[in-house]
């Protein structure tokens, strides 16, 4: 985990990681939480407070962070449940703690996936907790071709059927490669399942207009939204079986951010599009299967 210093004015993209902990640290002190995160603080420290004190409408775009954290943890228990899954690898997991905060099977292989200096520093704060299956950290960077590609061999072969999750990796990243990722994960007979999530072309056109010029000048800041949305897949494979959209979650959910009178002025007509969407511009959620 990257620590955020008050006289530090830009941020890494590695920060987020402390940001988004601080989102579930908040959701989980309110007495109608759609989740409790008892790690989030803890992990997040000083520094995700400082954080979201720097960065510009944080508090007010928390709900877009709360609403994927719940969608992903029923799609984990679903998945695990239904398709009896017994292996899931989190690429990029940041400060994660779903092994330690969510009911899993005590047999489940769990394997975390990010930069070294991320994994030693996360596996240095929770030392002394126990999480609720098997749980394994790897410390690499994804970007490096040959690392990832070897590395995903080598965990794939740690179970029979398996679910990937590459909760907010993706808009990081280039098309090609996110293309080259896809490949990567559909050539393991193992991974079966795939839950990410992903930006249409005009939320991250807002998410740079906000944030991007607080990213250090070497970070990658906003880069991946599909115009065809969760069809960008499907030629490596993945199929879509569920989106849970961003902005039907946020009213549905009760999270709208302080603007939310003027955002019901066009819910009708977004509410009407979303529902059924298949393809095209999509802020939400995927589960993705092959």
């Amino acid at each position: 985990m990257t620590r955020i210093t008050q006289t530090r004015k830009s941020i890494s993209v590695t920060d987020t990681a402390t940001w988004v902990a601080m989102y579930r640290a908040i959701e989980s002190d309110r007495p109608d939480a759609l989740f409790h995160d008892p790690y989030a603080r803890k992990l997040a420290g000083e520094e995700g407070e400082e954080l979201l004190r720097r960065m510009p409408r944080a508090r007010q775009y928390a709900g877009p962070m709360i609403v994927r954290t719940a969608a992903i943890d029923n799609l984990i228990k679903e998945v695990i449940q239904r398709d009896r899954i017994d292996l899931v690898v989190n690429l990029a997991a940041g400060l994660d703690a779903r092994p330690y905060r969510m009911e899993l099977p005590q047999n489940l292989q769990w394997v975390e996936v990010d930069y070294p200096r991320m994994i030693e520093e996360k596996s240095k704060a929770l030392a002394g907790e126990t999480p609720h299956c098997k749980l394994e950290r790897f410390g690499i960077d994804l970007a490096d071709p040959d690392s990832r590609r070897a590395l995903l061999q080598r965990v794939g072969a740690m179970g029979t059927k398996g679910l990937v999750i590459s909760e907010g990796l993706l808009v990081y990243l280039s098309a090609e490669q996110v293309s080259e990722l896809a490949q990567d994960l559909a050539a393991q007979p193992t991974f079966r399942f795939w839950i990410t999530d992903i930006a249409a072309p005009l939320i991250l056109k807002i998410m740079k207009r906000t944030w991007s010029r607080r990213f250090t000048a070497d970070s990658a800041t906003f880069q991946f939204a599909p115009k065809e949305g969760a069809a960008f897949f499907t030629r490596y494979g993945w199929q879509l079986e569920c989106y849970h959209s961003t902005f039907l979650d946020l009213f549905r959910l009760h999270r709208e951010p302080s603007m939310a009178w003027l955002w019901r002025l066009f819910y009708p007509r977004w509410a009407s599009q979303e529902v059924n969407r298949r393809s095209g511009p999509m802020t939400g959620t995927l589960l993705l299967f092959r």
